[in-house]
Parts: C-alpha cells; sequence; structure tokens
C-alpha cells in the first residue's frame, strides 16, 4: 500500500476510534479547523452553484438533527468523527522551526513594490486571509499564496502560531493576526525611517482569557498606524480631519473583526441545505485529502449547521439571522454616508478594506445574494471590488525604502 493511502487509512482508523468519545467535546472546541469553516469563496468571487449533495442524504440528516434521543447517537458519531480528525492533526504535527519546510512546501518569494518579500499563509475562504488579502491586492503588493491543509497543517508546522492568516517578510520575519498584519504593513509603506523589525515591536503580543475562560492571544495596538503627526497629516489630508479619520476608520475596522465576521458563519450554515452547499465548494477550492475532504464535507457541514445555532444564541442574534446581517450591512453604509465613494473618501481606507475582505467571503452562496438583494450595499461592494481587482492603491505605494 503506498505510504500517503496507509496514512489516511491509519487516519480514518483514528477517528472511529474516538467517534464514541468525543461528540460532546466538539461544540466546545476552538480551532485553527474551525476558523476555516468560517466562510465561503475565492479571492474573485467566482459563482458556485448551491450543490447540496445527494438528496436523500440531506432528509437523513435533517431528521437525525431534529430527532429526540435516538438521533442523539447519530448526532454525535458525526460530530465524533469531526473532532476525531482535529484529534488526529494536534498528535501528528510537530511544532518546530524548520525553514527548508518552508521552501519544500512551495513558498518562493516575489519582490513587491515596496521591496518586500511576502508570502501568506492561508485558508482560501477564511474572513481574516481574506482581509489580508484584500489589503495586499488594494495596494499592488505582489504576494505568494501557500494554501494551508486545514486538518494536517504540515505547511505551518515550522510556527508556534497554529492558526492563519500568517505573513513571512523577506523570509525570516513573521507576522500574525490579520489586523497587525495590515497596520504594520501600511505602518511600513508610509513611514520612511523605520524598519519592518521595528514596527512589528509596536504590537506586543498579550495573554489573556475569553469570555469561556480559555487563554487567548491577543495583539495591543493592533487598529493603530505608527505615524508620526506629519506622517499622519499626509495620510489624511482633509483639513481638521486629522484626527477624526483615523479613529473612525480604527472603530470600523474593530467592528468588522468584533461584531460583522461573526454573523458569516450562522448565515451561510444557516440550514442544512446551506451547510452542505458552502463545505461542497471548501472541499472542492480547499486542501484537502479524499478522506478529509469526505469528513469535511458531511461531518463538517452538519457539525457547523448545529455550532451555527449555538453562536446565534452566543452573539444573540434574531431567530432570522438574515436580519442581524441586513442590519449590520446598512449600518456600514450609513457610516460611509451618501456624500463618500468610501469611507476613506474618494479611496478607500482600511476599514472599507477590511469589510470587504469579511464579506467577500459569502460570494457565491445564498446569503450573500440575499445581502445583495435586500441591502443598500451593492454599489459601495461593488466599487470596492473594481478597486481591489485594479489595484487602485498602487499608485499610493511609496519607492522602495
Amino acid at each position: 500500500m503506498h505510504c500517503g493511502t496507509l496514512r489516511k487509512a491509519n487516519m480514518a482508523a483514528a477517528c472511529v476510534r474516538r467517534l464514541g468519545k468525543v461528540g460532546r467535546c466538539f461544540l466546545e472546541t476552538r480551532s485553527g479547523t474551525i476558523s476555516y469553516l468560517l466562510g465561503n469563496v475565492g479571492a474573485h468571487g467566482s459563482r458556485r452553484a448551491y450543490s447540496t449533495g445527494e438528496p436523500g442524504f440531506r432528509s437523513k440528516l435533517l431528521t437525525s438533527v431534529r430527532a429526540g434521543a435516538g438521533s442523539a447517537l447519530g448526532c454525535a458519531f458525526l460530530l465524533g468523527g469531526g473532532l476525531g480528525l482535529y484529534q488526529t492533526v494536534k498528535l501528528s504535527v510537530q511544532q518546530h522551526l524548520a525553514d527548508e519546510d518552508r521552501k519544500d512546501n512551495g513558498a518562493s518569494f516575489q519582490v513587491s513594490g515596496d521591496g518586500l518579500k511576502l508570502t501568506l499563509y492561508q485558508y482560501k475562504t477564511c474572513p481574516f486571509c481574506s482581509k489580508v488579502r484584500a489589503f495586499l491586492d488594494y495596494y499592488g503588493l505582489e504576494y505568494d499564496i501557500v494554501e494551508v491543509n486545514p486538518v494536517m497543517r504540515q505547511e505551518i508546522k515550522w510556527s508556534s502560531y497554529r492558526k492563519v492568516p500568517i505573513l513571512m517578510v523577506d523570509g525570516e520575519l513573521q507576522l500574525n493576526d490579520s489586523s497587525v498584519i495590515i497596520s504594520s504593513i501600511r505602518t511600513f509603506m508610509t513611514n520612511k525611517e523605520k524598519k519592518m523589525s521595528d514596527i512589528v515591536r509596536c504590537y506586543p503580543e498579550m495573554k489573556s482569557l475569553n469570555e469561556r475562560g480559555k487563554e487567548v492571544m491577543e495583539y495591543n495596538n493592533k487598529y493603530w498606524l505608527m505615524l508620526s503627526e506629519a506622517e499622519t497629516g499626509a495620510l489624511y489630508p482633509e483639513k481638521g480631519m486629522q484626527n477624526f479619520c483615523p479613529r473612525e476608520e480604527m472603530k470600523w475596522r474593530q467592528w468588522a473583526d468584533d461584531w460583522l465576521v461573526h454573523l458569516i458563519s450562522p448565515n451561510v450554515y444557516r440550514t442544512t441545505g446551506e451547510a452542505l452547499a458552502s463545505f461542497d465548494y471548501i472541499v472542492r477550492e480547499g486542501k484537502f485529502g479524499t478522506v478529509e475532504g469526505f469528513f469535511a464535507k458531511y461531518v463538517g457541514a452538519a457539525a457547523m449547521f448545529i455550532i451555527s445555532k449555538r453562536l446565534k444564541s452566543r452573539h444573540n442574534l434574531q431567530d432570522d439571522v438574515r436580519q442581524d446581517l441586513y442590519k449590520a450591512v446598512n449600518d456600514w453604509v450609513a457610516a460611509v454616508g451618501k456624500s463618500r465613494k468610501f469611507m476613506g473618501g474618494d479611496q478607500p481606507n482600511l476599514a472599507d478594506l477590511a469589510v470587504f475582505g469579511v464579506l467577500r467571503v459569502m460570494e457565491g452562496l445564498e446569503a450573500f445574494d440575499d445581502m445583495m438583494k435586500n441591502t443598500k450595499v451593492k454599489f459601495w461592494y461593488r466599487r470596492m471590488e473594481r478597486a481591489t481587482l485594479n489595484h487602485e492603491g498602487q499608485s499610493q505605494s511609496p519607492s522602495n525604502h
């Protein structure tokens, strides 16, 4: 038997052994694998059919989710399989630094317009990764992408930071957290004197406990650009707006992270049909093996359908989660206002890019089409789409440091 096939068989066997033990724990697990399942779209918004898999499977799945005690075992089987995959990952992935691994994973480096060599480690459908891509694309910064397998994560085994996005700068400096990546690169583009290594020190890591008592890593100052008064004035040249514009920009960047992103999962996994449509695309576009793809599509769809209901309760969303999405998007459009093309005025600012990056992961799905039909976001969204595809911010990038 081929060694790759044997590894997959062993992984599947490990999953089966864990089925009876870990179903309940899955709902409490927050991992890189789950964050991968928050969104669903390619970088340029290709349209996808709403495939829901075998019709018989869909009705059986819905029945098992809603039934009484007899179906609880079936639900635990599905959820346990998902966690079995995750636990297999944790046991198999070794955390160590190895530059040669990055080379083996195909992370070649291109020189960007500002002299940086950038490589983005990502999940294609992750909203936080989409934010970073929107930023890099708008400013015309060249970068390579390494698509990370969301189960094994071998591509980032060299990193002690187990999430994406990760941006490697010049093959040496590692930037974590989407907002830190964006703030530090934008600071570097504006500040003519500081090196990237000096800028990153302005965003120190800080461990804290979340609302569930779990230790999480946060980053101080992540919505701030580390600029002098003169540099801030050059970035926000409108008279009398040097104080208001940065505050407004930071407020809505944080809103995108703290609120908007939490509306994606309950909306794209709102029904079993929508959940299967999402995972059908994820499996085809993501970096999955055969066994992993099967579990991701069917186990993942069932798990995320249930988890999305829990997220709806946690974030106090309405029974019709579409209404919360519509309100959030219309709040954003109202904040941009009728007199501006973008929140940044004639050009997008970092808040525009953040909101666009988050919303973009729903493209091709029912939730996205409903949002475009039932809110006022369409014209702003299409302007953002053109701005990023055409790299319209490239003229704002300074020459090499």
